[in-house]
């Protein structure tokens, strides 16, 4: 299979939010973040919209031409962050802002969030539901993890099933061996993929 991708921007951003509500919206953590269905159709797309936002301004989203795809990633510098994160609590004033797990999801995952090394964080990637298992995640991120081979950069993401954990297994990633636990939730999994000589 070629997939033909290009960098998302600005025009692409409402469209690349629709796919991450459609492709998230039974997801184990949306639906930790969202219990009532009806509520999770309503804010579910305002509070993924967010991710597009950092991805746009401050990383890149690959986007398959088809729109059936997408991964958003940023480049990590190494080194404690400076400041306080600030898109936890922009992700619950934006979609939701009586509901703290909107805000608590990103707090647990950027408490466990490495920072010895530059790294390469894919933020999410989404498949439209129609076109999951053809591949199209490994082949959007693949060139990615090529260019991280190259340069001898590591990745890191956090899983948020166990199926997809089985997946980037699969490429390379392994589990932390600290999960985030959500409250009364399901676990994420922390994983991290040392690049490959």
């Amino acid at each position: 299979m070629v997939l033909e991708i290009r960098q998302a921007d600005q025009s692409d951003r409402d469209a690349v939010a629709r796919l991450l509500d459609e492709a998230f919206r039974s997801d184990p953590v949306s639906s930790w973040v969202f219990p009532d269905p009806a509520h999770r159709a309503a804010v579910h797309g305002r509070f993924l919209g967010v991710f597009v936002d950092v991805a746009l301004s401050e990383g890149r989203i690959d986007y398959a031409a088809d729109g059936s795809a997408a991964a958003l990633w940023l480049r990590i510098p190494a080194g404690e962050p400076e400041g306080e994160d600030e898109v936890p609590a922009r992700m619950r004033a934006v979609a939701d802002p009586g509901n703290e797990r909107c805000e608590l999801v990103g707090r647990l995952t950027g408490a466990v969030h490495p920072t010895a090394e530059e790294h390469e964080y894919l933020l999410m990637i989404a498949v439209a539901p129609g076109r999951q298992g053809e591949g199209l995640g490994t082949e959007l991120i693949r060139p990615v993890l090529e260019g991280c081979d190259r340069e001898g950069v590591p990745a890191y993401l956090e899983a948020s099933s166990e199926r997809s954990m089985r997946l980037y297994e699969r490429l390379g990633f392994e589990f932390t061996g600290e999960a985030v636990r959500l409250p009364d939730g399901p676990l994420m999994w922390p994983m991290w993929r040392k690049p490959r000589g």
